[in-house]
């Protein structure tokens, strides 16, 4: 098929061609800088939102960190808080024993307190009953010497109906405490 077209009709197409070519290129960046003055406030927006979106990226990953970190921090606190609620109910139930301890103490001290009283007594009775007792025995003592001696006489009369004992002699029997 080229056979046929003429040669200076190639040339000319090819030419045709590439004037074209060239004038687009030149009407292209010329459009190209008028169009740079004039931009779309639609891509302005498009690429401040695409900025926006990097920093809240970046600050989230931030806010992530701290997050994890403070979550951490958490479970150790919570970690300690055990640690020490466990403490303190050990302390608590060792309070309790010992206040138990103490009233069961005080309870027997006092119990102690009541039978030695009661035996003090017991005693300040037994040490009055002995100095009774002595006295008795030394008073029985006064007059059996008395007796032995021949100081007092004790003799039964006959004649007296209800079985009492007359005393003959000097002094008058001494009388006991009963």
């Amino acid at each position: 098929m080229f056979a046929e077209i003429p040669h200076n009709v190639v040339l000319l197409a090819v030419g045709a061609f590439l004037l074209g070519w060239i004038l687009a290129s030149i009407s292209a960046r010329m459009s190209g800088v008028t169009s740079a003055r004039r931009r779309d406030p639609r891509d302005d927006r498009i690429r401040s939102l695409e900025a926006e979106h990097r920093i809240a990226q970046s600050s989230c990953e931030d806010l992530r960190t701290k997050l994890e970190t403070r979550d951490k921090e958490l479970e150790d606190a919570k970690g300690e808080i055990e640690k020490r609620d466990k403490v303190i109910a050990h302390q608590q139930e060792t309070a309790e024993k010992l206040r138990t301890d103490l009233r069961d103490s005080v309870k027997k001290t006092r119990e102690l307190r009541t039978e030695l009283s009661e035996r003090a007594t017991e005693n300040t009775r037994a040490e009055v009953r002995q100095r009774e007792l002595e006295t008795e025995l030394s008073v029985a003592q006064a007059s059996t010497d008395l007796i032995a001696t021949g100081v007092l006489d004790y003799s039964l009369n006959d004649d007296d109906d209800d079985g009492e004992d007359t005393l003959t002699g000097s002094q008058p029997l001494p009388k006991t405490a009963t």
